[in-house]
This record gives C-alpha cells, structure tokens and sequence, in this order.
C-alpha cells in the first residue's frame, strides 16, 4: 500500500506543477477561482507531498523491492550533491551572484536532489520517487526555456558577496537540519553514519 500512496502523491503533487506550465489553462483557472487559486495549488501541493512522505516511509519498511545495489560510493558522491542542492535551492530566495549564475535555481536544486538520490537508491521506490522528481525537472526547465522565463525576471544582484555567503551558510545549516532531524524522524532513514 505504501507504494501505491507513494505514486499517488507523485501524480498529485507533479501533476499541480505540471498544470502550471499550461499557462493558458492556468490563466483560465486563476480567471475563475480568483485568490483561491493558490490556496488550492498549495493545498493541493502539501496533500501530494504528505501522500508521499508517507508513502514511501511505508513502503521502506514494508515493501522494500531492490532493484540493484549502489557501490558504497554513491553516498559519498550524494552528500556533497545534496548540500549543492540545498544551497541552490536557498539562492532561489536571495537575490545573489549564485542565483543569477544559475538563471533558474528551484529546478537547478530539485534535479541535483533527485540525480543524487538516484544515484545512491537501488530500490523501485526510491527509483520511482526520484527519477519522478528529475523528469518533472527537466521537463519544468524545458517548458520555462520554451516560454522565455528562464532569467527573465532575474533581480538585480546587490553589490559584493555578502548575500552570497549568507546563502552557503543558511544552505549548510539546513543541510544539517534536514540531515539530523528531518530525514531521521519524518522519512525514517538517517543521513550521517552508516
């Protein structure tokens, strides 16, 4: 049943930000529903994400199918990869050098969080789960190139590197939050140590 919960999120949370890139049939739904529009789209969102969370928590500790088995290295490449991430995804809410870099950090951090997973999970679920996310971000990034957002609406980069350097720190610290806290006790599966 974790499985199935698992997919379910997936459809419900991708499928609301696939809708976004239909702009048209965004434009349409925001027309009609007004300011509930993003209610809805964030409700929507967190429901996807809770079904998800769940899922796969479950189906680790009572489904687990292996498909194959990552070298011992993997988590070693993941680690760094993840707190890239992270920081990226940190830089999408300050404006900084590192934001403008990367024209589009959101889904620059989503796609690095999802490749660093695949590359140290060998089960469906894990499969699933982040070949989900990368798919959805390479798709995002394409639809955005498409319609000319990526950079579009870039702010202005404060002189010097001091938001810079907050953004690695803010990005380390809640690396190391979600590492100790968030993925022990809420995903069941630690970070640190073996």
């Amino acid at each position: 049943m974790g499985l199935l919960t698992l997919i379910i999120g997936l459809v419900v949370l991708l499928g609301a930000h696939v809708f976004v890139t239909l702009r048209e049939q965004r434009a349409a739904l925001m027309a009609r529903l007004g300011n509930a529009y993003r209610a809805i789209f964030a409700l929507v969102s967190l429901a996807g994400l809770g079904l998800i969370i769940w899922g796969f928590r479950e189906y680790r500790a009572h489904e687990l199918v292996q498909i194959w088995s990552p070298p011992a290295i993997m988590r070693d490449i993941m680690m760094p990869l993840v707190l890239l991430a992270v920081i990226v995804l940190v830089s999408a809410f300050i404006p900084s050098h590192i934001r403008k870099w990367l024209k589009h950090p959101m889904l620059t951090s989503v796609k690095t969080w999802a490749l660093a997973h695949l590359l140290a999970n060998g089960d469906l679920g894990g499969i699933i789960l982040f070949a989900s996310f990368l798919l959805w971000g390479g798709y995002s990034r394409a639809a955005a190139k498409r319609r000319g957002d990526i950079g579009a609406a870039a702010k202005p980069v404060p002189s010097g590197w001091t938001n810079d350097i907050i953004v690695v720190v803010l990005g380390v610290a809640i690396f190391l939050a979600l590492g100790y806290w968030f993925h022990p006790y809420v995903i069941g599966l630690p970070v640190f140590g073996r």
